[in-house]
């Protein structure tokens, strides 16, 4: 039985991806909600409450982006270029968010430009990240083995739509983490918030999903060529139940349940993300097995992997595990 190594990496850095964009989305989501805060002890009180868990989420970030210059070299050398810019603005703009984590603390008379960058870091680092993703979708011109775009190639209208889709997607997680984590006037704003937030989300995905099997055949014939549309029926009724949930949680003013839809609209869509991408990693023009780098290098690091990700998934449980319950307005957590 021969073992497919490209197909477990393959594997191993989607869920990578997955786990940041469900765990870092909803404490970026908190800095793109920052502005609306009543007050200084609501903003005190929304930092607080991803305070203990932003850094561990990051981890997956860097899982994924590493493991994709190993073991997919090639697909690393022609994404990177392609997508130069928007990483950059990423990547600076999550130093500067993270950075007020620490500063805002200290800064009595400036607190409130390290608010701004908190706010500001967080919404630049969601669009782009959206841009990034959108760019990719839309496809990356590819001569032999390497990027043959130009700079500016990544901005397109696609990708602005998708950069505004993940900003209006990680502001309803946010609202949902404030829904779940928060009690009183905090917790009413994250009410309104999500409620707007979730009917644009769903209204993005739509359009998104919509768009997007037209940008490639390959595309096309996943969603909508007979019989393969049968495989991926269930994922737009399950969307479907998703929302219901969603917004009967929120209309019950129920704590979990609206957070656990909302994780459960962005794993759908990353679902049919994947299932329109495979097996391409560079949407028709390079396939996961054309990238892998050779298979003695795949089984080296699976050894290394194989150790790593259950102790990145046990500490990221237990941080949650302890500072789980409401955050007070007094920076205390109580269960």
């Amino acid at each position: 039985m021969t073992i497919d190594y490209a197909l477990i990496w393959a594997g191993l850095i989607a869920f990578a991806v997955l786990a940041y964009v469900c765990l870092d989305g909803f404490d970026l989501g908190i800095g793109i909600l920052f502005p609306f805060a009543q007050n200084a002890e609501q903003r005190d009180q929304m930092m607080n409450s991803v305070a203990p868990v932003w850094d561990g989420n990051e981890t997956w970030l860097v899982l994924g982006g590493g493991g994709l210059f190993a073991v997919f070299p090639l697909a690393y050398s022609i994404i990177m270029p392609a997508l130069y810019a928007p990483f950059f603005i990423m990547l600076l703009a999550l130093v500067f968010r993270g950075v007020a984590f620490e500063f805002r603390w200290k800064s009595r008379n400036r607190k409130y430009l390290w608010d701004f960058a908190f706010a500001g870091g967080s919404t630049a680092a969601t669009f782009a990240q959206g841009v990034a993703l959108g760019a990719l979708v839309q496809g990356i011109p590819v001569t032999g083995r390497a990027y043959s775009g130009g700079w500016w190639d990544w901005l397109s209208p696609f990708s602005l739509l998708t950069g505004a889709a993940l900003v209006i997607g990680y502001t309803l997680l946010g609202s949902t983490w404030l829904i779940l984590k928060t009690e009183g006037t905090l917790q009413s704003m994250a009410f309104r918030f999500a409620r707007i937030a979730g009917i644009l989300m769903l209204l993005m995905i739509a359009v998104v999903s919509g768009w997007t099997p037209m940008l490639h055949e390959h595309f096309m014939s996943k969603w909508f060529a007979w019989p393969a549309m049968l495989f991926v029926a269930p994922v737009p009724v399950l969307v479907l139940i998703c929302a219901a949930i969603l917004f009967r949680g929120l209309n019950r003013q129920q704590p979990l349940a609206p957070f656990i839809a909302t994780q459960g609209l962005f794993i759908l869509s990353y679902i049919g993300l994947v299932i329109s991408f495979f097996p391409y990693i560079v949407p028709s023009s390079v396939t996961l097995w054309d990238a892998a780098a050779p298979d003695n290098s795949l089984k080296f690091l699976l050894v290394g992997a194989a150790f790593l990700i259950p102790v990145i998934l046990t500490y990221t449980a237990y941080s949650y595990w302890v500072f789980r319950g409401k955050v007070g307005q007094t920076s205390a957590y109580h269960s």
